[in-house]
């Protein structure tokens, strides 16, 4: 049983990870336009949000300048990136990205004059409503009043920023917003709870298998788990895959070349088996088939003298 789930969960994963492959595959690739000379673009902070943005600046063709009290540029900074200190990187750009945290922005007083007609875009948030009287783009006006401050990025993360298309952030071809339909929003609940609950019951199957489990349980224990538990194991990740598959297994198109795909083969075996096991669990062949293991015979009259014989003839 242990084995037939393995052979389950190989298939399945075979075909999850070339469906990831083929999605990846799909992603609209960001890459530097040399053609056309941008417009050099400053960030003030080398933390998460700054690289990232800075990465996906650069992967846009835009030249990107940090600024940093410190020049050492650290080894996370995108290779294409330069590193200069916050005066010199304001002076190479009229936009500047503020990616540091309000308690930080002090600094800024002492290059007022520098950014003085400059652009600069504020990606903060702070972390409770209400937290200061004023928000922190009303603040960065006030600290420099000559630049000109606009509120930008606050609704990306830097983890949404570095995934792309693989995150929920995602490339939208048409600007139009549909209603959500959640018709179907109970098959993914399933899906998942299947899912892990098969994988619980799985790795459980495994830690029994190994020597040093097996050997500390009485057979009782060990059938139990094996079996009872296998076969639950195996009802659950079938109607797992069965739940993926959905609607997909009576149409055409899933079919290519007219073979089905690696799920689809997957759920041979395991359906085999489960209906092999419902048919021998009918009364009218699970009493005969307890009998028969329990050491009845069917013709013990016939056995008697058969035995008779052989014991006579050993005399």
């Amino acid at each position: 049983m242990f084995c037939l789930v393995c052979s389950y969960y190989f298939f399945f994963f075979f075909f999850f990870f070339k469906q990831m492959n083929k999605n990846s595959s799909n992603i609209m690739a960001l890459t530097p336009n040399t053609s056309n000379k941008r417009e050099t673009i400053c960030i003030f902070g080398t933390g998460d949000f700054g690289r990232a943005l800075g990465h996906k600046m650069i992967q846009s063709g835009y030249p990107v300048v940090f600024g940093s009290r410190s020049a050492q540029k650290p080894s996370l900074i995108p290779k294409d990136a330069e590193m200069l200190s916050h005066a010199e990187a304001a002076q190479k750009a009229a936009i500047i990205i503020i990616a540091i945290q309000r308690q930080h922005y002090n600094f800024l007083t002492s290059l007022a004059e520098i950014l003085h007609g400059k652009v600069l875009v504020d990606v903060s948030n702070n972390l409770k409503i209400n937290q200061y009287p004023e928000s922190n783009a009303e603040y960065l006006a006030q600290l420099v009043p000559g630049a000109k401050v606009v509120k930008a990025f606050n609704t990306v993360s830097a983890w949404a920023l570095q995934s792309g298309t693989l995150d929920a952030s995602r490339q939208a071809l048409n600007n139009k917003t549909e209603p959500l339909n959640n018709t179907y929003a109970w098959l993914s609940d399933s899906y998942l709870a299947l899912g892990i609950l098969g994988f619980f019951l799985f790795v459980l199957l495994g830690i029994t298998s190994l020597p040093s489990v097996s050997n500390n349980v009485n057979w009782r224990e060990f059938r139990f788990v094996q079996s009872k538990l296998g076969y639950l194991t195996l009802i659950l990740c079938t109607a797992h895959t069965l739940v993926y598959g959905g609607n997909r297994f009576l149409s055409p198109s899933s079919y290519r070349w007219y073979l089905p795909n690696a799920y689809m083969l997957s759920l041979i075996v395991p359906c085999i088996v489960l209906v092999v096991k419902f048919v021998l669990i009918l009364p009218c062949l699970d009493k005969p088939l307890t009998r028969i293991r329990q050491g009845w015979e069917r013709n013990p009259q016939y056995s008697e003298q058969s035995n008779y014989i052989i014991n006579k003839s050993a005399v």
